[in-house]
């Protein structure tokens, strides 16, 4: 019985030191978000994401093993976020054409924060390149288009969305004017959410008085 001391509080101790663990990835995934967001992969120093998240450049690498395996992780992080926050906004609306507004809106709502842009800078910086990230954000937003590609085929045979051009031109459109109003209007709720809405239902060709869309909260 000697040992059940040391090998109970060896056992306790471990959630703690997980739950630490946990702590400090997801505040430097935070920091560098953000300064991805404001600054891109090049201008990002990772001693800067350290001391922004409160943690030593020691700690950093205790966790990621270098910036590209860091923004690697901030990719997948923010796009489980983005799933978990819009993505029911667009799964309870039974209208595709109505799902794909609350994604407009949803994303607006969720492109308010500086770590909600990082992909859209990431775009723009790796575009043409061969690159770990750049593949990493192509697949991100090849697996949105796909999505918006399948409500818009959904919407035209429900007839609440009009025939057009072939579906995949119509979602990359689509996507692209509904970061556009979000780029061009951060920092000005609520009329991002609405505008950027408005941007979709006009690539779409719909009305936004006919499918019925939740605001998002």
């Amino acid at each position: 019985m000697s040992g059940a001391g040391p090998t109970s509080e060896s056992t306790r101790s471990r959630p703690r030191q997980a739950e630490r663990s946990a702590r400090t990835r997801n505040a430097l995934l935070e920091a560098a978000a953000r300064g991805l967001s404001r600054r891109g992969y090049g201008n990002l120093i990772l001693e800067d994401v350290a001391r922004e998240a409160g943690y030593t450049r020691g700690a950093l690498y205790h966790q990621f093993r270098d910036k590209e395996d860091l923004v690697l992780a901030v990719l997948r992080w923010a796009d489980e976020a983005w799933r978990h926050e819009v993505g029911p906004l667009v799964e309870r609306e039974a209208d595709p054409a109505a799902a794909l507004l609350a994604l407009a809106r949803g994303h607006a709502v969720f492109c308010r924060r500086d770590v909600a842009r990082l992909e859209i800078a990431l775009r723009l910086e790796f575009a043409g390149r061969d690159h770990p990230v750049g593949r990493e954000v192509e697949r991100i937003s090849e697996t949105l288009v796909r999505r918006c590609m399948q409500l818009i085929s959904g919407g035209r045979k429900a007839g609440s969305i009009p025939p057009g051009p072939p579906a995949r031109a119509v979602a990359l459109a689509f996507v692209g004017a509904v970061e556009g109003a979000v780029i061009t209007l951060a920092g000005r709720a609520p009329h991002d959410e609405a505008l950027a809405a408005r941007a979709g239902a006009g690539v779409l060709g719909v009305d936004l008085s006919t499918p019925r869309s939740t605001p998002a909260r």
